[in-house]
């Protein structure tokens, strides 16, 4: 399972090392795509198909709306394979969307990692930080 943040760096020509954890469990053929909010997402292949899914709600009517997350997620997807250190090189589109400039964040989430622009995970933190509270005591009320 893909748990826990790790800091990453990006390097000259948008290249950046997938934390050694993360690459064990995840493989190399990868693909890498725009996320919501500002972030990239990064799943193994085999699970891509799932993935989309999962946003779909296995829909096979292609409405307006599973039109849009098709052209915002396959539409900026790309094929990858890390090199022999772990390494992989950031597509310019993808990091202009995450708005990436040195420090990156890597977030394990379960089965997709979340990579994001340190700047901005702080920022996004600090606001789940003081709303988590409130979200998991409206859960609690809607199970009872």
């Amino acid at each position: 399972m893909l748990i826990g943040s790790y800091l990453g760096l990006l390097g000259e020509k948008r290249r950046t090392a997938i934390p050694k954890k993360f690459l064990d469990e995840i493989g190399i053929e990868l693909i890498i795509a725009k996320w919501y909010e500002n972030c990239l997402v990064l799943v193994n292949q085999n699970y891509w198909q799932k993935l989309l899914e999962r946003l779909t709600g296995g829909s096979k009517v292609i409405s307006f709306g599973v039109r849009d997350i098709e052209r915002f997620i396959l539409g900026s997807a790309f094929e990858i394979k890390p090199d022999s250190q772990g390494r992989i090189i950031i597509p310019e589109i993808l990091s202009q969307y995450a708005v990436f400039k040195k420090d990156l964040i890597f977030l394990g989430l379960g089965d997709r990692i979340e990579i994001w622009a340190k700047e901005i995970w702080d920022e996004k933190a600090k606001v789940i930080s003081g709303t988590s509270k409130e979200f998991i005591e409206r859960l609690a009320e809607a199970k009872r």
